[in-house]
């Protein structure tokens, strides 16, 4: 059954940060100063999104910032004008940076937040922002982050049951939906409507465009659907780094090996039964012991992970939202043959992460097991296009979480 859901991806159709450059760690997206909340606010609200990332030197980049609106399958809109959908200036400077303080790895923080009094949206929709080094333009940027402007206009109903249409209290999760029309005048769903379906914020567990079985004048629903059953994987292991002189959450030790600090985590094992721990679905947050400022105070410390487990087929690589990716090169694990093991040694922020270990399909049957008590944040967007629009307006938008 699972290729179908394989089949369904909409090429990273969801929220996502990718870095072009080497020198670039840490970067994270805040919803009004929380950085576990999703990159999606709401049209004409007071919320407002910060981008943050860490330039690996003490030397001044002058970056400049730029905002493209973009179809529901993250393509350019390119039907229209700048200034229909964005209310200022774009092609600014980045002005908010310091650099780092009393830190053995020297770094410099830049931000910026999403409307500012010189930048703002003006429509609903997907968005990217990208970060270019003035005068390097034509290199391409040096780092891309997506989000979301939603209007609350179509009423969306996401239910999450572990009895699903292949298994029950087993291994998969299947989300049943509803979507009321309100005031949107469709004529054709299945030209002006498009869905997606996330499951933790993630690219290999996005599922976009399932047809609706059941219609009506008045929505659409999705009910015992094979294309929306997810795997239920496990819920997330979890460390915290406050104080580089003592082991921390989960920490087997802190060690000082010039240049760096190395955390040696407790080695993990491939899992046979099901977590019951809390955790945030892959999120992180730099922080430091006394907080008194996160961003600069921070230490850049090696964390080194170990999966113990016989040879797989395929590459294993660690991964949360903070890697950048589903499969961050960085972030891919060698095999032990002596101890048996997966291991990785990944520079990171000192703070609180959360972490799971997959293979290169993004699948985590083999190294975290799939149960179906894992509590999953699923994400949906609904998409509508009015006939003869110009753009793919985000008329909906729920998330919830499965607590089974």
């Amino acid at each position: 059954m699972l290729p179908l859901l394989l089949m369904s991806i909409a090429g990273s159709a969801t929220s996502q940060n990718m870095v072009y450059d080497n020198n670039i760690r840490t970067l994270q997206v805040s919803k009004d100063s929380n950085p576990l909340l999703p990159a999606v606010i709401k049209l004409g609200s007071s919320s407002y999104l910060t981008f943050s990332w860490d330039e690996m030197s003490h030397d001044y980049h002058r970056y400049i910032y730029r905002l493209e609106h973009c179809t529901w399958d993250w393509q350019g809109s390119d039907e229209m004008f700048e200034s229909e959908w964005l209310g200022g200036l774009n092609n600014l400077p980045v002005d908010n940076y310091h650099t780092s303080f009393n830190t053995t790895q020297i770094y410099t923080h830049y931000s910026l937040s999403i409307p500012n009094e010189n930048t703002t949206v003006l429509l609903s929709g997907n968005y990217k922002l990208l970060i270019f080094e003035d005068g390097e333009e034509d290199k391409g940027p040096v780092l891309e982050s997506r989000f979301q402007v939603y209007e609350d206009v179509a009423g969306i109903n996401c239910e999450i049951s572990s009895n699903t249409d292949i298994d029950c209290n087993n291994s998969h999760q299947q989300v049943t939906l509803g979507m009321r029309y309100g005031n949107l005048d469709v004529l054709d769903p299945n030209s002006q409507i498009h869905t997606v379906v996330t499951q933790n914020r993630r690219p290999t567990r996005t599922v976009s465009n399932i047809p609706a079985n059941i219609r009506s004048n008045r929505g659409l629903e999705w009910t015992h659907r094979e294309d929306l059953i997810f795997p239920a994987g496990n819920e997330y292991y979890k460390f915290e780094i406050l104080d580089v002189h003592v082991s921390g959450m989960n920490v087997d030790n802190m060690r000082w090996y010039e240049p760096f600090y190395h955390a040696t985590l407790w080695e993990n094992i491939v899992e046979i039964n099901y977590l019951s721990a809390e955790d945030q679905n892959g999120a992180f947050y730099p922080r430091t012991q006394n907080q008194t400022d996160n961003n600069t105070q921070s230490e850049y410390v090696i964390v080194h992970f170990a999966l113990r487990s016989p040879k797989l087929n395929g590459d294993v690589y660690v991964n949360g939202q903070w890697s950048n990716g589903e499969c961050d090169p960085a972030c891919r694990m060698e095999y032990n043959q002596a101890s048996r093991c997966y291991e990785a040694a990944i520079m990171l922020k000192q703070g609180f992460y959360n972490y799971q270990y997959i293979l290169e399909d993004g699948s985590t049957r083999k190294t975290m097991g799939d149960f179906w008590q894992t509590e999953n944040e699923y994400q949906t967007f609904v998409y509508f296009r009015d006939q003869g629009g110009r753009y793919d307006r985000l008329v909906g938008y729920a998330c919830v979480k499965s607590r089974l």
